[in-house]
């Protein structure tokens, strides 16, 4: 018997082939649940099919957006056995979002033993061509049936599944992003640091400016000088300029980005000179210009390592190391594939075996 109470589907979905997988279309057989009342704390835990969840209209994440998520990946090794990537990391991210939207915390052991039971019921979603994943969607939603601003009495957690390709669909190849200064995401004091359905609503309207430019993704500045970078809206930005790797600090306004910490990780472990510091647009376009611009690129659990081809500012558009992923972007990509496969050591133990 499993740890948790689990109710089989009756109805399996048909599975789509490995090689025809997209990002987030399609969700597999069964989800998790598990409900909060304040006083009362977390109680039924469950595995039930998939299926929709009933919210009466005035339920008040409809209205309030008092939401939080978070994604991960599971990885079928070239052993046939399945990985999770840094889970306990995820987990403790995950309550830190809840922390900062007034939201009741989920034991870490429960949540890591949601991501293990889950993964391990829809063990045949796990695809098996190499650059595909089972991508993991936790989530916790304020429930209360109110129409009043102020922190939910009661929420529902629930984790879905669903078996991925490539985010891009250009694959791993250099993108184009357009840094501006127009849009915001986030400010000092805010949400920025959470992963809130808040956060990427209020990126839309640049990543459809971006669009319609021709760009691949929108490049966010801060939002009091509108000068430092960011985060893209959906990774974290690294930049190699000479021999030195700049990221903007963690400082509330930006994602704590489990692949940013793991590529950083690494960089430092290869001796590698690496700078966590403000760097404004200026600068980067500086040095786009005069050629010490070698290398660009996100970091995410979505797109793993994105090399950046094309920075776009202003109307004027930089290439970046003639278009060509660049030698450290390529070296962190690989190095994190190949811990996802089982294929290398694991010295930091960021795998963990689904049984």
């Amino acid at each position: 018997m499993g740890l948790f109470p689990t109710t089989r589907t009756a109805h399996p979905k048909t599975k789509p082939a490995d090689d025809q997988l997209t990002f987030g279309r399609v969700l597999t057989d069964h989800m998790f649940l598990m409900n909060y009342e304040a006083g009362k704390g977390w109680f039924d835990p469950r595995i039930v099919p998939y299926g929709p969840l009933p919210l009466d209209p005035a339920t008040s994440v409809l209205h309030y957006g008092q939401a939080i998520f978070d994604g991960l990946k599971a990885f079928r090794g070239d052993d046939g056995r399945i990985r999770l990537f840094r889970a306990q990391r995820h987990a403790e991210r995950f309550n830190r979002s809840a922390q900062i939207m007034s939201m009741p915390e989920l034991p870490v052991d429960i949540i890591r033993q949601s991501f293990d039971a889950l993964v391990a019921v829809d063990a045949d979603w796990v695809p098996r061509l190499a650059g595909t994943a089972l991508y993991l969607r936790p989530t916790i939603i304020a429930t209360d049936v109110m129409l009043g601003v102020s922190p939910s009495q009661t929420y529902l957690y629930f984790l879905i599944l669903s078996p991925v390709g490539s985010y891009y669909k250009e694959g791993v190849k250099p993108v184009r992003i357009l840094a501006s200064d127009r849009h915001v995401r986030a400010v000092k004091g805010g949400t920025g640091e959470a992963k809130t359905a808040a956060n990427y609503a209020a990126s839309l309207a640049g990543q459809q400016d971006a669009a319609r430019a021709g760009y691949t993704q929108v490049l966010y500045l801060d939002g009091v000088h509108r000068k430092h970078l960011d985060e893209v809206g959906t990774m974290n930005i690294m930049v190699r300029i000479g021999d030195e790797v700049i990221t903007p600090p963690l400082a509330g306004t930006i994602l704590d980005g489990i692949t940013r910490n793991s590529a950083l990780q690494l960089m430092r472990d290869w001796g590698l000179t690496v700078t966590e510091r403000v760097i404004t647009i200026d600068e980067v376009m500086t040095a786009g210009r005069n050629g010490t611009l070698r290398e660009m690129w996100g970091t995410g659990t979505a797109a793993v390592v994105s090399p950046v081809g094309t920075l776009g500012y202003k109307g004027e558009d930089i290439v970046i190391n003639d278009g060509a992923t660049g030698e450290v972007t390529q070296r962190l990509y690989d190095a994190i594939v190949h811990l996802h496969y089982g294929r290398s050591n694991d010295p930091h133990n960021w795998m963990t075996l689904v049984s």
